[in-house]
C-alpha cells in the first residue's frame, strides 16, 4: 500500500491508508463519513478501504486463515474438541452467516433470503478455540447452506480425499470404528465427513444425547460468528457496497 510521491502531490503514507481501513471494519461507518473525519474525498476513502483489504488479506492469510492439510494438524483439533466439549473425532463446525447489504441494482431476489432481508452468505468452519480454518463468502442470500455447500471448493476438496483427513478410528473406550467428520446443523446433508443431528421428532433417549454433544461442538461456530461480528462491527450494520466489494472487505479472494 506504499504510493510513491510525484511533483504534483504528496503520496498518502501507509499509516494513514491503514487507519480508515480499520475504523470502518471495526464500525461499519459509511465512506462519506469517513471523508469528513480524515479530510479525504470519499473515493479517495473508498480506494483505499478496498486496496488496504485486498493487502492483508495476501500477507496475512497463511498465518490466520490456514485449512489444515495434514493427518496431524486435524488430529490435533480432533483432539481438543475431545477434551473441552466432548465429541470425539469432530475436525470442526461448519455453519453460515447472512452478511446484510444493500440489494444491487437491478438483482430482483437473487441476494433475497428468509429472514426478509438481503445478504451474502459467508460459510466457515472454525475450531475448538473459535479460530477460523476455512471461509468462503460471496453467495447470494437466497441459497441455503446445503446449497453454499454443495458448491464450494471444501466438499469438492472432501469428496476427492484432498484434505488428509485421518482414517476411521475406534472411539476413545470403545472398538467401534468411527470416521472423523465436520459438525453441523440439520440443512446440511449427512455425509461420512459431515454429521448432523437426528431430527427432532421421536427420539429415543441415545439420540437425544447425541444430539446434545453434536449442539455442544457445533456451537462453536456460532460464537465465532458472534465475536467476529463485535470485533469488527462492519458484520452488524448494512453493508453498502457492491457485492464484490464486500469481498474484499471481508479479506476473501476466490
Amino acid at each position: 500500500i506504499v504510493k510513491k510521491e510525484t511533483q504534483m502531490r504528496r503520496a498518502i503514507s501507509p499509516r494513514e491508508r491503514l487507519a480508515p481501513c480499520i475504523l470502518f471494519q471495526e464500525t461499519g461507518e459509511t465512506f462519506s463519513s469517513l471523508s469528513f473525519q480524515y479530510r479525504v474525498g470519499v473515493s479517495t476513502i473508498s480506494e483505499m478501504v478496498m486496496e488496504t483489504c485486498a493487502a492483508l488479506y495476501k500477507v496475512m492469510k497463511k498465518d490466520f486463515l490456514k485449512t489444515p492439510s495434514t493427518e496431524a494438524e486435524w488430529r490435533g483439533i480432533a483432539h481438543e474438541f475431545q477434551s473441552k466439549w466432548q465429541f470425539p473425532h469432530c475436525l470442526g463446525a461448519l455453519d453460515g452467516k447472512h452478511i446484510r447489504i444493500q440489494p444491487p441494482a437491478k438483482s430482483g431476489s437473487l441476494y433475497h433470503n428468509y429472514k426478509s432481508s438481503f445478504s451474502v452468505i459467508m460459510m466457515a468452519a472454525v475450531d475448538a478455540n473459535y479460530k477460523f480454518i476455512y471461509a468462503i463468502v460471496g453467495t447470494q442470500g437466497r441459497v441455503s447452506d446445503a446449497g453454499l455447500f454443495a458448491q464450494s471448493d471444501l466438499r469438492q476438496a472432501m469428496d476427492q480425499g484432498r484434505l488428509n483427513f485421518p482414517p476411521p478410528e475406534p472411539l476413545p473406550s470403545s472398538d467401534i470404528m468411527m470416521p472423523y467428520m465436520f459438525v453441523g446443523d440439520e440443512a446440511y446433508p449427512l455425509r461420512c465427513d459431515l454429521m448432523k443431528p437426528y431430527p427432532y421428532r421421536q427420539m429415543e433417549h441415545s439420540q437425544r444425547v447425541l444430539n446434545y454433544r453434536l449442539s455442544r461442538a457445533r456451537r462453536v461456530v456460532e460464537n465465532a460468528f458472534g465475536i467476529l461480528a463485535n470485533k469488527l462491527r462492519v458484520f452488524r450494520s448494512t453493508i453498502c457496497l457492491e457485492p464484490d466489494k464486500i469481498l474484499t472487505i471481508t479479506n476473501y479472494e476466490s
